[in-house]
């Protein structure tokens, strides 16, 4: 019966509203409240500021809910555990993507899936580093991939995946007379349609170019390296992307890759997991993938193939 209350507690916060809490946790609504009010009444103290509407947490509430996430995922941890000595592993994996990797996900899900067969993925590929951290720290997701930096992954796992960098993708009309490299003062000048200022993929770019005085004013600007492609392959755009996007979509007929030099522009992408012991054995499993996938390797061999 506490994890039921408990689970509908953090349903209550997460949701912010009892209709949709009490929805999310598939009961009635007068249900839900009243497994509320008998976890108050165990514990002896008010959890939820009530009026005609949900008002918020009371301190005492804000503290437990910490508590409460944790208690479910270690439970959780602990039937994944029991399952896996029996069965192998079972059970249900969350994990957060940052949208540059949501291209190159596949090369550490599928593997994972292929090994443990019985264990169901979900993938959520629009968040942004902070928010996935966020939600690992909430036990929201179970692992999140993200850039290494920029981001504080205190008290979490870190394991490296790759090192990606940023290229430059044009119509072969656009790029008359240039191979290999173009600089960024050169790129710069084509017409460019670049990711939003905020997201980490265009904050990468600012940043680099600010030593060299360099300041991108694309014409158009988006929230999707896939709706960056799509312009690019009309032939009157150009757009940067992260090289290993290439190596999961090749580009479009018609349009050339060129290093970007001047400098280069290059970020450390990684596995974050919770640090807790002994922790999931899901976890553990994705984290021993990640290790032995070859994910870096293998998107080095795919460049390498490509310019030659």
């Amino acid at each position: 019966m506490l994890f039921r209350q408990l689970e509908y507690f953090v349903a209550l916060a997460r949701e912010r509203h009892f209709a949709r809490a009490a929805a999310a946790c598939y009961v009635s609504q007068p249900a839900l409240s009243e497994a509320l009010r008998k976890l108050e009444h165990e514990l002896g103290v008010p959890l939820v500021r009530r009026g005609r509407t949900f008002e918020g947490l009371t301190p005492e509430g804000e503290r437990l809910v910490l508590w409460a996430r944790r208690i479910l995922a270690d439970r959780d941890a602990l039937e994944h555990e029991v399952r896996a000595l029996q069965t192998g592993l079972t059970g249900d994996l969350r994990i957060g993507v940052i949208p540059a990797a949501s291209g190159t996900v596949a090369l550490l899900t599928d593997p994972f899936c292929t090994a443990h067969p019985l264990v169901r993925m979900r993938v959520e590929t629009s968040l942004r580093s902070g928010d996935i951290v966020e939600r690992i720290r909430r036990f929201e997701l179970d692992a999140g991939i993200v850039y290494g930096d920029g981001v504080d992954t205190a008290g979490l796992t870190r394991t490296p995946l790759y090192a990606e960098r940023q290229v430059l993708l044009a119509a072969t009309d656009l790029l008359a007379g240039r191979s290999g490299s173009i600089t960024w003062a050169e790129a710069l000048e084509l017409p460019m349609c670049l990711l939003h200022k905020g997201m980490r993929g265009r904050d990468l770019i600012d940043d680099a170019l600010v030593p060299s005085g360099l300041v991108p004013a694309p014409q158009l600007e988006t929230d999707s390296v896939v709706s960056l492609l799509a312009h690019v392959s009309t032939g009157r755009w150009a757009c940067v992307v992260p090289q290993p996007w290439l190596t999961i979509f090749p580009p479009p007929a018609g349009v050339r890759v060129l290093c970007l030099d001047d400098p280069a522009v290059t970020a450390g992408i990684v596995l974050v997991t919770p640090a807790v012991d002994p922790g999931s054995v899901l976890v553990k499993a994705l984290i021993e993938t990640a290790r032995t996938a070859g994910i870096d390797d293998t998107l080095r061999r795919s460049a390498q193939r490509r310019e030659s």
